[in-house]
């Protein structure tokens, strides 16, 4: 199923179920939350300082390697053979620690990416333990309209329907992964109880940190 139409159906049926049992639904716009944060602006202050000096040592890097194929390519009349190929092999190892150092920098899980979750990871954590106050036992899910697919920030477990549908397809549902097995042939599925849950045990559908960095751009590495 497309995301979209998944995202549509659950919200379809959080609003019936909210409905039938009197619950309500609310949405928060993270990204116009984080804009007034101070310690977030700061927090993407340090980033783009941090994002420059990486960013220059790099382009440093690489006006070096530029400068020594310039020199070679003015002198290579002048060299022998085997003075080429060790001029060669320096530029070439030089352009592969550039390439290795920018990688490094700002590839994926690189100091980049570390330094904003050391940045901004406890902000977001912040306003999800807000957005948990707010819904407390008066609402069955909180959406998220500041971050891209309007994503669940929290939703209650007691419409958390997972085990009853792995019921349904004969699988006995287990939470650590122990007991669960083929309920087929190995007797009839557990009748489901409707005891209310404790309604303090909330779910989060969308990891905090995927949709609440929405700020300042970061300067990218120039490829």
């Amino acid at each position: 199923m497309k995301p979209f139409l998944t995202r549509t159906l659950l919200m379809a049926l959080l609003l019936l179920a909210a409905g039938a049992q009197a619950q309500r639904i609310a949405f928060v716009d993270t990204k116009y939350i984080l804009e007034k944060m101070p310690d977030y602006a700061a927090a993407q202050q340090e980033l783009d300082r941090q994002s420059k000096k990486w960013q220059d040592e790099i382009d440093d890097r690489w006006g070096q390697i530029k400068r020594l194929r310039e020199a070679f390519n003015a002198e290579a009349v002048l060299l022998t053979a085997e003075m080429k190929k060790s001029r060669q092999q320096e530029i070439d190892e030089k352009e592969q620690e550039a390439r290795d150092l920018q990688q490094r920098r700002f590839g994926v899980g690189g100091d980049l990416f570390k330094k904003r979750q050391e940045l901004i990871q406890p902000i977001q954590d912040r306003i999800y333990d807000a957005v948990k106050e707010v819904a407390g036992t008066s609402y069955v899910a909180i959406f998220d309209i500041g971050g891209v697919g309007n994503n669940v920030l929290f939703a209650s477990e007691k419409y958390d329907k997972s085990d009853s549908v792995l019921r349904k397809l004969g699988i006995r549902p287990d939470k650590d992964g122990k007991d669960a097995g083929n309920l087929r042939g190995g007797g009839e599925p557990e009748e489901e109880h409707n005891q209310e849950p404790d309604m303090q045990k909330e779910r989060m559908t969308t990891p905090p940190g995927n949709n609440l960095d929405r700020g300042n751009t970061i300067n990218k590495p120039k490829q």
